[in-house]
């Protein structure tokens, strides 16, 4: 099977070589026992970034609609209006919360003041002031008895004119005995 002219015979029985990629087994072997780690990590990264473009990516998307229609110089117009509407209403109300709270705050202090003024005029009279409401009760039994002021006798003595703490003999059934002498009876 030689050819003339020097040309070669292909040979049909023969099978062509590296038919299979068992030569770049090897070398990707070699390179992984090699930049393996490095490998690894780029990998990651790659990963990483593309799950963070896709993020932007969907972010944008989704700003974008919006975007488009508050470009509309209408409805700008019409948000702005009713963000004023709005504030407006939340200033009344906070104002008119504030005129209620130092309203409240003048009628404290005009109270404080009269009971002041009422507890002074009552010192100057020579009668002790005792709270507004026996103050109230006192101007209401005023009112219906006459002007004569009885004397309290309904009073009781706490204790008998013949009491001395002294003498011991304040009888009736409390009686003071020191107690035993010596070690206490506990085991």
């Amino acid at each position: 099977m030689e050819a003339q002219d020097g040309a070669r015979v292909r040979n049909e029985d023969v099978p062509p070589e590296n038919q299979d990629l068992s030569f770049l087994l090897a070398s990707v072997t070699a390179f992984m026992s090699e930049y393996g780690w490095y490998a690894a990590f780029a990998c990651v990264g790659v990963y990483l970034l593309i799950q963070h473009l896709r993020k932007n990516r969907s972010t944008d998307s989704q700003i974008s609609p919006v975007s488009t229609s508050s470009q509309d110089p209408d409805s700008v117009v019409r948000r702005q209006a009713a963000l004023e509407v709005s504030r407006r209403r939340m200033q009344e109300e906070q104002d008119a919360r504030a005129a209620e709270f130092r309203e409240r705050q003048q009628r404290l202090e005009e109270d404080k003041r009269r009971q002041k003024i009422e507890m002074w005029e009552s010192m100057k009279e020579g009668k002790s002031y005792k709270g507004k409401v026996q103050v109230a009760q006192q101007s209401t039994e005023e009112a219906t008895s006459s002007s004569s002021l009885r004397p309290k006798t309904d009073k009781k003595p706490l204790r008998n004119s013949g009491y001395s703490p002294l003498s011991g003999d304040g009888g009736g059934t409390c009686s003071w005995r020191p107690g035993r002498r010596g070690p206490s009876a506990g085991g």
